[in-house]
């Protein structure tokens, strides 16, 4: 048998390298990070995963039928069965499809694997993006295109639902350039209303007067406290209701 030279071995083994890479890099990008802080060491990403299973659960407990289905992060996620969701969401079959730390992807990732299917939904809740845009070189683009991605694949397996997109809420406790990216991103997706999807921007209604967020409506200038996803569930309750009669879906 003949042997192959050192260097032609030395290039093979690198590209397989290479290749075991980009996977390993094409999976860990359909976790959040914040999943790696949750697991343990062998399974970095039980955390998030029970998430999952805990939203596949939610939705099967609807019997086939929902009515509103809230789409996205930590945000939309810490909403889930308090009594803030039940006075608002209560008297609907609502189904909240939050995990802490998702970025778009994440979300597409799970909705291409299991939780767009097996029901109907009137309408789709959808408010995702604000982790895609820590980095400094984060670029708003990106982050409207993975939004674009999710609300094309619901359209795609739910033809006869409506969409309400959100624009991503402002953060921080005063004016930043976070803001200004996220302002970015929500112009960009603005875009894609039309036919079943309807846009709102709702995000001045977290801010005072001077611009400032105070920690009554979000605890830590993110994540929303009973006073914010009281200003959140007001400010969406009539579309909200427009829409689900539009559905036309019993």
């Amino acid at each position: 048998m003949k042997l192959l030279p050192h260097k032609q071995i030395l290039v093979l083994i690198l590209a397989a390298l290479a290749t075991w890479t980009t996977a390993a890099a094409d999976l860990s990008a359909t976790q959040p990070a914040q999943a790696k802080t949750n697991g343990s060491k062998d399974d970095p990403y039980k955390w998030w995963r029970g998430n999952c299973a805990r939203i596949m659960a939610d939705i099967k407990k609807m019997n086939g039928q929902i009515d509103l289905a809230f789409v996205g992060d930590s945000i939309t996620a810490r909403w889930r069965g308090g009594e803030n969701w039940n006075k608002h969401w209560g008297s609907y079959r609502a189904v909240n499809m939050g995990i802490g730390g998702d970025r778009t992807q994440n979300v597409l990732w799970r909705l291409e694997n299991g939780e767009l299917d097996g029901y109907k939904a009137k309408v789709f809740v959808v408010m995702i993006g604000t982790n895609n845009l820590w980095e400094k070189n984060a670029d708003p683009a990106d982050a409207a295109a993975g939004v674009k991605a999710i609300v094309d694949l619901i359209r795609s397996k739910h033809p006869e639902s409506k969409i309400l997109l959100l624009s991503i809420f402002p953060r921080g406790e005063k004016p930043n350039p976070g803001r200004e990216k996220i302002k970015a991103v929500n112009e960009i997706i603005s875009k894609y209303a039309g036919g079943p999807v309807y846009y709102m921007d709702i995000g001045n209604k977290f801010l005072q007067p001077d611009g400032t967020i105070s920690k009554e409506v979000m605890k830590d200038y993110l994540h929303l406290g009973d006073k914010g996803f009281d200003i959140w569930a007001e400010a969406i309750q009539d579309k909200v209701k427009e829409l689900l009669a539009a559905s036309g879906q019993k």
